[in-house]
């Protein structure tokens, strides 16, 4: 099996001849054309790991053959053969997107090196594209879990937004997924390919935090012994993703609004502006209109960040979701600590769903790792839940410890613990019927005449 292709243009039969002979003996597939022209013609129908092109040919040169695989196989590498008098050519073909360049008499270990290098180079480039597809299926929203209500508003919106440009403000408490999102945005937009350059407004001091966004000249401050690029640039291309946006101090929140207007901005301690192709996507955990009217957040970036909003609902808010997250961290934590925990006890599941979780998923997270980690048994009861959770109240349905002498009415008490049952199931279920019929173990029509009978609305908070 041949290690490889490779396109060999040269318009000297001698020197084509003697690369295709020495190449062929290494154990690679070998074509030649004698022209640039021919090579643009065989390049139209193959597509070659390696081409190896003279730097002056008639008609269609070297760097005409680059540009070409640039456009159009960026994949492919492209090594340059020069002279010695148009080694600045060489120089700028690098520049363009040559691997590398030769120069004549090419010596017969050096180009084998410089071919070997070119072909890891190509190794190294399919082995990136194979890890950001990975990203993209590990950040994808279809991993993002939820199925009630609230989640599958903000799953649509990031369908309808991941291939735009428009800038994204991902509003929510803190751990209920905003960075998720974000990235499940980039992965599944045109810019996939590109970096996603995450910056934490609020883990950065306020001093270090322009130099950190906008990068630093060579002795632009007492520190700076070198030019250091910011994260903007590293963006070029990609997005960035500014966490935490609403603690940003007044006077850098200047600096971003001019690069959302502009696409451009000036290094610390520099005068060259820079122009950056970026998507930005921020996040936060604040109420940015309150900042706004407090006068400490500017009104002018609040309206250019919120084109697109999207708001990530607080776990109590999506209840329904706790018992498929309970289930998928335990088995995600089992098979990571080679764990044998297979499941939760109603009772405990009961707790779990109805503590309010402030730290939202993240603190669900946690818990479930912790527990997953700590567990003997295969199964999770109230015992190995915290402490807190062992005091939390069983519940508002009551059952008395005895029937009293004077009887009871048990037709009323069994009407009452369906309603709650029935009220704590739709309460479950973000009020999707369907889910709720499941809980109940009933027909989706049964549950609906009880829901009619009952008088239940989705106001009935004198139930709860």
């Amino acid at each position: 099996m041949a290690r490889g292709s490779i396109l060999v243009v040269d318009d000297s039969n001698a020197v084509r001849e003697n690369l295709s002979e020495l190449l062929t003996a290494e154990g690679y597939e070998v074509d030649s054309c004698a022209d640039g022209k021919e090579a643009l013609q065989v390049l139209q129908d193959h597509i070659y790991d390696v081409v190896l092109t003279d730097l002056s040919m008639p008609e269609v040169d070297g760097m005409a053959v680059l540009s070409y695989l640039v456009r159009h196989f960026p994949e492919t590498s492209c090594i340059i053969i020069t002279g010695y008098g148009t080694i600045k050519t060489a120089v700028d073909a690098m520049r363009l997107g040559a691997y590398d360049y030769l120069c004549k008499p090419v010596e017969t270990q050096e180009i084998l090196l410089v071919i070997e290098r070119a072909f890891e180079h190509q190794r190294l480039w399919r082995e990136n594209i194979r890890l950001k597809k990975q990203l993209r299926e590990k950040f994808g929203f279809d991993n993002i879990i939820g199925t009630s209500e609230p989640m599958l508003q903000v799953f649509d919106l990031i369908r309808k937004v991941a291939d735009t440009d428009s800038t994204v403000l991902i509003l929510g408490e803190s751990g209920t997924g905003k960075e998720l999102v974000a990235r499940a945005i980039h992965y599944h937009g045109q810019r996939q390919a590109n970096p996603l350059i995450p910056v934490n407004c609020a883990a950065i001091p306020a001093d270090l935090l322009e130099s950190e966004l906008f990068g630093h000249e060579k002795g632009a401050f007492t520190h700076a012994i070198r030019t250091r690029i910011g994260r903007f640039e590293q963006a070029h291309g990609g997005t960035i993703f500014l966490d935490e946006i609403g603690d940003m101090n007044p006077s850098l929140q200047v600096k971003i609004l001019r690069v959302l207007q502009d696409r451009q901005f000036e290094r610390i301690g520099g005068n060259r502006t820079i122009k950056v192709n970026i998507r930005v996507i921020a996040a936060t955990n604040q109420d940015l209109q309150q900042l706004v009217q407090a006068g400490k957040f500017r009104e002018d970036l609040y309206y250019r960040l919120n084109v697109i909003p999207i708001r990530m609902p607080p776990l109590r808010e999506r209840r329904s979701d706790i018992p498929i997250l309970v289930n998928h961290f335990i088995q995600e934590f089992s098979r990571k600590k080679k764990k044998n925990l297979r499941r939760v006890t109603p009772e405990a599941m009961r707790r779990l769903t109805d503590y309010d979780w402030p730290g939202n998923v993240r603190e669900l997270e946690n818990l479930m790792e912790r527990l997953v980690i700590l567990s003997e048994e295969e199964v999770l009861d109230v015992k190995d839940l915290p402490e807190h959770f062992q005091h939390q109240p069983a519940g508002t349905i009551w059952w008395p410890a005895e029937i009293p002498s004077g009887g009871l009415p048990l037709q009323k008490m069994l009407s009452d613990l369906e309603r709650q049952l029935i009220i704590k199931a739709l309460d479950q279920s973000g009020w999707v019927k369907n889910q709720a019929a499941q809980l109940l173990q009933l027909n989706r029509t049964t549950l609906v005449e009880k829901i009619k009978k009952q008088k239940i609305t989705r106001f009935s908070k004198e139930d709860r």
